[in-house]
């Protein structure tokens, strides 16, 4: 156990380092991981606490990159809005990646009038606008964080289907799909064993780029008050400072910029995942 750990490090310590975008996002993403894990230790005061230090500028009284009109500090709310970005980005794409690849493996391998029925189901999702049907679920059954993960899950499957159809439909027509076929084994015993596992990795790159996503899409609602307000969220940041863009420039600014820079970290490594598991891949920029 202990050679094959070893292995698998080293495996994937060479795949990181064959791709500069792949390297740039995975480094990327353990910094974010460490905010989330310490940000009780990394923060300089509770973010939900309204204090009597309203609209500080940077670095005045303690306040590292100032206050908001509450008085709340926005460090604070810098640090512990990245652990309401990083559950949404993961748990909305993980939901969207289960269905997508559900759906897009069934109709790629069973083909025929199944593959025809989903399809045209995946093509009419694909044909609504997106975010007003989020608008519409979440003004309609609340606008809590859970159901925010749940309806961006639900609404952004259909791209990951589409990938999983496709490596469906190649898969099936393989020796070893048709031999597992031959030995008896049932449709779902190939589905899961041989179509899904073999066809997963453009799904998985696309889910990785589907997270930056899933957070634009939070921060949109949060923006337009159709966040939860309950917690922490970069988009609410942006809405707060919106009327004092002019005076306390800090409140919305450093909020975008935490957006921003989340997004291009999550690009990253969706684009170098991406171009990792391309079979036709070509390395730019390893070492």
């Amino acid at each position: 156990m202990k050679l094959n750990v070893k292995s698998t490090f080293k495996k994937a310590k060479e795949v990181i380092s064959k791709d500069m975008q792949l390297r740039c996002g995975f480094y990327g993403i353990i910094l974010l991981l460490l905010v989330v894990i310490f940000a009780p230790g990394l923060a300089s005061h509770n973010p939900y606490d309204f204090g009597p230090d309203i609209l500080n500028k940077i670095r005045q009284n303690g306040h590292l990159l100032g206050t908001n009109n509450m008085g709340q500090d926005i460090y604070s709310m810098i640090i512990y809005g990245t652990r309401t970005s990083l559950k949404v980005a993961v748990i909305s794409a993980l939901i969207s990646a289960a269905i997508g690849t559900l759906i897009g493996g069934i109709a790629g391998y069973f083909g025929k009038n199944v593959d025809q029925f989903v399809s045209e189901i995946i093509n009419i999702f694909m044909m609504l606008p997106t975010f007003f049907l989020i608008l519409l679920i979440i003004a309609l059954f609340g606008n809590s964080i859970v159901n925010v993960m749940i309806v961006i899950g639900l609404t952004t499957w259909p791209s990951n289907a589409k990938l999983m159809r496709a490596q469906a439909l190649s898969l099936r027509e393989r020796t070893f799909v048709k031999a597992g076929s031959a030995m008896g084994e049932s449709r779902l015993q190939i589905l899961f064993k041989y179509i899904i596992p073999n066809g997963i990795f453009p799904v998985i790159a696309n889910t990785t780029v589907g997270m930056s996503n899933a957070i634009l899409t939070e921060a949109g609602l949060s923006f337009l008050g159709l966040g939860d307000p309950n917690v922490i969220s970069w988009g609410q940041m942006i809405y707060a400072g919106k009327a004092y863009i002019t005076s306390a420039w800090w409140i919305s600014t450093f909020a975008g910029l935490a957006i921003v820079i989340t997004v291009i970290i999550f690009y990253l490594l969706g684009d170098g995942l991406n171009h990792v598991l391309n079979p036709k891949h070509i390395s730019r920029g390893g070492v």
